[in-house]
């Protein structure tokens, strides 16, 4: 690294004179505009997020959960505040704007980035570093714009360079570098957000999944070009990004081919949607209902409560049983077992009313009782029935069947005969082979 010297940056402004002016009479006009523009963002922010129909928005970026929490009422202040200050700069000497105009465009920055990120990434551990972070840059930012010290610290960082091949930087074009970086990657995320809330708000089923596989390849997408905006302001070549993405095809080929694998497994999972947000799915003897598809896997949720995270590939490669592909309807059954000499015709009859008494029960196609087979104790009949919400649970509406069926045999006092077994006990040999005879006569 090495440092050169040039021309004396420029002094630091008069603070004798820059204080000087809040004693003037006009300080009271500029802070009497100024409550004028804070009332008229609010008022403007209100009429907007009222027309927009944003009221219940909670995690929008532009209004946030308060009318002053998101980042529409900063930004309506900094512009009516610009706009004010050019109509009094050709009236009056201007002092409160000086300050004014540097903590709103401090205030935007740190609204835009915090909101960004909290909407992109709403469960992340290091959100809120990165909030604190944006906070300090923006407000050091700000201190040093309105004491003046902002070019003087610029041309000291100008002067500290270093030579990278054949390329020379210097520390202020690499934090401008990084800034440019962030911000670009801010607006991406920004945009991408925007569009997925857009795309899932009122979809299920089908249209969900579609929706998510475009909301995807969209951030994927804009995050892709908001990266080589990033490193073209940064400083770096990007022809030599062209070794770098040959060893990362070489690595995908080889290492990483898994990974890539499930990741377009996931695209294609989510562009053909043979498997849905919201189906009811079997996969290796584990059944649930599929709240996730994300690019690398899926999340199954059972009627338990467990989640199982399965990785795209496996629902490609391997036999998955959706119950809800054509649509959300499922068929159950349940056993009874009658004695021999019981009313054919009435147990039928009665195990039908049990099952069209659960209101959770589909009455077209309704239920349907078949003699099933002539069992060892009893005659068996098959109770079968539809039911269109499976994920309010099976097991819970088999149990309430059961007991119906239960008390309607106890009513009519018709048999549930127990399991009946013949037991043939054969008497002991008395000859004299037996092995009893044998130990008699050895005493």
């Amino acid at each position: 690294m090495a440092t050169t010297s040039t021309a004396a940056p420029k002094p630091i402004d008069d603070f004798g004179l820059w204080l000087a002016a809040f004693t003037q009479p006009t300080v009271l006009t500029e802070l009497g505009v100024i409550a004028l523009c804070i009332a008229a963002a609010l008022g403007v922010t209100w009429l907007l997020r009222r027309a927009l129909g944003m009221q219940e928005e909670r995690a929008s970026v532009l209004f946030g959960r308060r009318l002053i929490d998101g980042v529409m009422f900063p930004l309506l202040l900094l512009t009516l505040a610009y706009v004010a200050r050019a109509l009094l700069l050709e009236r009056l000497p201007l002092a409160a704007f000086k300050v004014a105009i540097p903590v709103l465009v401090s205030l935007v920055v740190i609204r835009v980035g915090v909101k960004v990120l909290q909407v992109a990434f709403a469960t992340a551990p290091w959100v809120r570093v990165m909030e604190r972070t944006i906070s300090w840059v923006a407000w050091l930012a700000m201190v040093l714009w309105v004491s003046g010290l902002l070019p003087v610290v610029l041309s000291e960082l100008d002067q500290i360079t270093w030579k990278i091949g054949s390329t020379t930087l210097s520390l202020r074009t690499m934090i401008e570098g990084i800034l440019t970086a962030g911000a670009v990657l801010i607006l991406s995320l920004w945009v991408s957000s925007a569009i997925e809330t857009r795309l899932l708000r009122k979809a299920v089923g089908g249209d969900l999944s579609l929706r998510k596989a475009v909301s995807n390849a969209t951030r994927a997408l804009l995050m892709f070009f908001g990266l080589i905006i990033a490193l073209s302001a940064v400083g770096i070549d990007l022809t030599a990004l062209s070794v770098l993405g040959g060893a990362i095809g070489v690595g995908i080929g080889f290492g990483l081919q898994k990974l890539a694998s499930n990741y377009v497994s996931g695209f294609v999972i989510l562009a053909e949607r043979s498997m849905r947000i919201g189906d009811n799915v079997r996969v290796d003897n584990f059944e649930g209902i599929i709240t996730d598809i994300n690019a690398r896997y899926t999340v199954i949720r059972s009627i338990t409560g467990r989640e199982s995270i399965v990785p795209n590939e496996l629902l490609i490669i391997n036999r998955v049983e959706n119950l809800s592909l054509a649509d959300d309807r499922l068929w159950q059954s349940t056993v009874v077992s009658v004695g021999y000499e019981s009313n054919v015709e009435q147990v039928m009859e009665l195990l039908k009313d049990a099952a069209l008494s659960q209101e959770r029960v589909l009455k077209d196609p309704g239920p349907s009782v078949a003699l099933s087979n002539f069992g060892a104790d009893g005659l068996e009949f098959t109770l079968g029935y539809w039911i269109a919400d499976p994920e309010n649970g099976t097991l819970n509406i088999r149990s309430l069947i059961n007991r119906k069926v239960l008390q309607a045999l106890r009513e009519h006092r018709i048999e549930i005969p127990y399991p009946q077994r013949v037991l043939h006990i054969k008497p002991p040999p008395t000859d004299g082979n037996s092995p009893a005879s044998a130990v008699h006569e050895a005493r």
